[in-house]
């Protein structure tokens, strides 16, 4: 079976280009009437993060674009041809078409997943082996043990070290999780060189632990989204229950089990920014900023480099922060 390979991405596309790609459909909106028939709008997008919609101006024959429109699920992989247009509508790039033959939805092994799921940069067997050189450094017997019961299991650490880290804001590809989480950890080892009296073996657990939530609040199908489950409860709670029920099973029990869950707990700083409890003891204090300089230099790189590729100014808008970035 021949395989459609993506021949430009998204955040690549021109005013005027006449389409022959593939695109994943992150979501689907219904379909409407409009003067000459029925219309249904995508968002697709690909492994470069960027979106574009996409508008299908279909027929008076409401059964027939219908039927079409129903071919077609939120993660479906689609190939969009000509008469399929890039065009500029409201100062913004949109992709339409007005023939049925010009969307086909893909079955698996007619594309390549990593024309849409983007991968880390970073090789993931060597990223592996420094989070189990962390391990190797933990002295306290009931930590080591429950780090060995999780990193030392080969399906959690083929789960660990192949799920992404968020869906876009940060670490948002294929290995982004175990990228984020060394990167928490070095944080935290500078940390105790620098304050010899904070608990480095508590220090590596919550590190490596604080964000085990995320594999239960985020999925990969064609592109990266979240569960059910984590969006009603969220991986901070999800990563808690997660860790002391393995505690349980351990009979790790008092202050060490209620440290690794407040650490896990108030990781994210402060109520507002989703906190249960905010940091209580140091290590928790260390865990909180190494998690935000992780996430928020990620996000920063990501959107000077993204930014630079679609403007020459010195200066782009940043939504999140509200704030002008520096791009120079």
């Amino acid at each position: 079976m021949d395989k459609f390979i993506k021949k430009i991405k998204v955040n690549e596309l021109k005013d005027g280009i006449i389409v022959n790609d593939v695109f994943f459909v992150k979501f689907k909106k219904g379909m409407k009437a409009y003067k000459n028939g029925y219309f249904f709008e995508l968002t697709l997008s690909d492994n470069s993060g960027a979106n574009i919609d996409y508008k299908y101006w279909g027929p008076g024959d409401e059964l027939s674009v219908k039927s079409l429109y129903d071919s077609i699920s939120a993660d479906s992989i689609v190939n969009i041809q000509a008469p399929a247009k890039i065009s500029t509508y409201n100062n913004k790039l949109e992709l339409g078409s007005n023939d049925k033959n010009s969307i086909r939805v893909l079955k698996e092994g007619e594309y390549e997943i990593s024309d849409f799921i983007r991968k880390s940069s970073k090789n993931i067997e060597s990223m592996m082996d420094e989070v189990l050189k962390f391990i190797a450094l933990v002295e306290d017997i009931n930590i080591k043990k429950l780090l060995d019961s999780l990193f030392g299991n080969p399906v959690f650490q083929n789960k660990f070290k192949n799920h992404p880290g968020a869906i876009e804001i940060h670490h948002g590809w294929v290995g982004g999780l175990m990228e984020h989480t060394l990167e928490v950890a070095k944080y935290c080892k500078a940390s105790w060189e620098i304050y010899p009296k904070l608990n480095k073996d508590l220090l590596i657990a919550g590190a490596l632990m604080h964000d085990l939530g995320k594999m239960e609040e985020l999925t990969t199908t064609t592109r990266i989204k979240g569960t059910v489950t984590g969006q009603l409860v969220g991986h901070l709670i999800l990563g808690a229950i997660f860790v002391s029920n393995k505690c349980d099973e351990l009979s790790i029990n008092g202050d060490l089990k209620s440290k690794l869950l407040h650490i896990i707990s108030s990781h994210h700083g402060k109520l507002e920014y989703g906190a249960p409890k905010e940091p209580m003891f140091p290590e928790a204090v260390v865990i909180y900023y190494a998690d935000e300089l992780s996430s928020k230099i990620s996000e920063m790189i990501e959107f000077v480099d993204s930014s630079k590729e679609s403007t020459e100014d010195d200066f782009m808008f940043h939504k999140r922060s509200l704030k002008n970035i520096f791009l120079k």
